[in-house]
């Protein structure tokens, strides 16, 4: 029977999470230095940041594999 380590699997996720916040974030970092575009790209940066927020705090709140699973499919398909 395998045995998985849920803490070692939540810190995969993670990665996982902070991987896909950094290319959303990749174009929204060069247009923000565009003065004409950084409020725009601002403020869609502040939508990324609350999403990966909800997502993070979702994943810290999982107490199974299952759960977690869930969180991980949610976040591919973000």
């Amino acid at each position: 029977m395998i045995t998985i380590n849920v803490t070692k699997a939540k810190n995969i996720a993670h990665d996982a999470r902070r991987t896909a916040r950094s290319a959303e974030f990749a174009p929204l970092d060069i247009k923000a230095t565009i003065p004409s575009e950084a409020i725009e790209a601002e403020a869609a940066r502040a939508l990324i940041r609350t999403k990966y927020d909800e997502m993070q705090t979702e994943i810290d709140a999982t107490t199974t594999i299952t759960e977690l699973t869930s969180s991980i499919v949610a976040l591919e398909s973000a």
